[in-house]
């Protein structure tokens, strides 16, 4: 086992998700995952005890410094029980609609910050033999890429049951440490932080400058004229956008990724372009659905993006940026919202709007961390909303994953819903399938199940729209052939009769369609 090394603090991008968390808007990521056949929790703790020493950041807790004087760090916890972040639940029908309760109430409650932040609990009893697992781990220790490469150290690609040892290793914890020598470091860290980063704003608005102008050579005329208005515009407030007060639920829905990588190609767009243009749909007939206007309204979505420069998803901690993606929510056609996805996403990448905002964040770290402490709450309940609702997708191995042997068979993936934002999106790939993840806080989206029928029917019409169609062959005039007329037959016989006929193709079938079937579980 490590022994602790002090100086080991939080990134101040990692502190705001500490800082503005409060009751009622938890904030950890996480996900819902369903195994084959039954799991012990027992053994689940048998074989977490034998990962810890792979992942030792799940043996820390966060300490905050003495009046917040500088970042938290990271210090062994000297009471670690595994106990205390492995627990169960027993279901009573193990339906689906069930596990999803489960989950959703889990979501909504908040760690306790004296203990490692992150758990796990096993869900007993469902239908079919299986055993869900929900998996929560504090948004200040992992994002969603480096969450789902802690996944990859817990899970094995082999589907034989591993061999545990039979030792426990102990925890060699450090003794405290002095809390004025604390408070001295804090203050010597946070001043070299600061100075650190005002050094370095220049030269990165500097090369961000020579990068905005490098790609602006290359847009069409008028595209900047035309798309930096919806950009600037003020974020319009739709009827999920309030306070979050907790409790949440969760929704659920799977799309298979073959199909989306079809139609990716089909119109030479990208898969995180195809899940926007479907998520946009989703939302638009969500509005419709209670009678609220499109016309004219804009979807402003929080897209992170991973900026780890090594492409290592076990670095943990947050290493992203922000998208603000815009998108008019009236386009009906699923062909011309793809495409109007498409071209500002690219439009968003050659501005490299991602390294602006990415710019800008970093200045906040310039705030006195005390005044940061004292801000973040009371900022996460002002009514401002600068996007209407988050959307991330995180690839996942596209291979099965075991846990002690038994197959993972789905992974929906869990992100917190904050500030006004109370309804947000989670996107995961995993083994030839999308599943997607709807959280939402149960004042402001009481009706959330209504999203997984709603996306349904948005992926069955873009589907449909970019399936190959055979082409109509020209309509001619019908041929007909000429009559001749046959010699005079014997004496004694019958004459052969020639018919009319017209010669030219056959009808094509109509298409077959079950968006009727999609729209009758929807308004059930």
């Amino acid at each position: 086992m490590p022994t602790h090394r002090y100086g080991d603090r939080l990134s101040w991008g990692d502190t705001v998700f500490l800082y503005l968390e409060r009751e009622g808007m938890p904030l950890h990521i996480g996900s819902a995952l369903l195994f084959e056949g039954v799991i012990s929790v027992d053994a689940l703790c048998g074989y977490m005890d034998s990962k810890l020493p792979l992942i030792p950041r799940y043996l820390q807790r966060v300490v905050a410094p003495p009046f917040n004087i500088g970042l938290p760090t990271w210090e062994y916890d000297p009471n670690f029980d595994l106990r205390n972040h492995v627990r169960e639940v027993t279901v009573n029908r193990g339906t689906h609609a069930e596990f999803k309760a489960v989950a959703g109430k889990i979501f909504s409650q908040m760690m306790d910050r004296q203990r490692p932040l992150w758990d796990l609990t096993l869900v007993r009893g469902l239908q079919g033999s299986r055993t869900g697992l929900i998996f929560r781990i504090h948004h200040c220790l992992a994002d969603g890429i480096a969450g789902v490469g802690i996944m990859n150290v817990i899970m094995d690609a082999n589907p034989a049951a591993p061999c545990l040892p039979k030792k426990k290793g102990k925890l060699r914890a450090p003794p405290p440490r002095d809390p004025l020598a604390t408070v001295l470091e804090g203050l010597l860290s946070s001043y070299s932080n600061i100075v650190e980063r005002l050094l370095t704003t220049q030269t990165d608005m500097l090369t961000i400058a020579e990068r905005v102008a490098a790609g602006g050579r290359q847009w069409p005329s008028g595209e900047l004229a035309r798309l930096l208005p919806e950009i600037t515009a003020p974020t319009q407030p739709l009827r999920f956008n309030v306070t979050c007060r907790g409790p949440q639920k969760v929704a659920w829905a799977r799309i298979p990724l073959a199909d989306v990588k079809a139609i990716r190609e089909k119109y030479g767009a990208s898969v995180n372009d195809v899940l926007l243009a479907l998520v946009t749909s989703t939302i638009r007939r969500y509005v419709e659905m209670h009678k609220d206007p499109v016309k004219k309204q804009l979807l402003r979505i929080m897209v992170p993006v991973n900026v780890r420069g090594n492409g290592k998803a076990d670095d943990l901690g947050n290493r992203i940026s922000l998208l603000p993606f815009t998108i008019p929510l009236d386009i009906r056609n699923p062909r011309n919202l793809l495409l109007a996805v498409h071209e500002r996403t690219e439009f968003l990448k050659r501005a490299h709007i991602a390294e602006v905002v990415s710019l800008a964040g970093g200045l906040i770290g310039v705030i006195a961390t005390p005044l940061q402490a004292l801000a973040g709450p009371v900022a996460s309940q002002l009514p401002i909303a600068p996007f209407n609702m988050v959307c991330t997708n995180v690839p996942g191995p596209q291979l099965p994953l075991y846990l002690l042997g038994h197959k993972m068979v789905s992974w929906y993936p869990y992100v917190p819903v904050g500030g006004e934002m109370a309804m947000n999106c989670a996107m995961l790939s995993y083994d030839g399938t999308i599943y997607l993840g709807f959280s939402g806080d149960v004042h402001a989206a009481p009706d959330l199940r209504r999203l997984e029928g709603l996306m349904q029917l948005s992926f069955a019409e873009l589907r449909d729209a970019a399936r190959t169609r055979p082409q109509r062959q020209k309509r001619t005039r019908p041929k007909i052939e000429t009559v001749v007329k046959p010699a005079p037959a014997p004496v004694g016989t019958v004459p052969l009769a020639i018919p009319l006929r017209a010669v030219g193709p056959p009808p094509p079938p109509p298409p077959a369609t079950n968006k009727d079937q999609i729209l009758a579980s929807v308004s059930a």
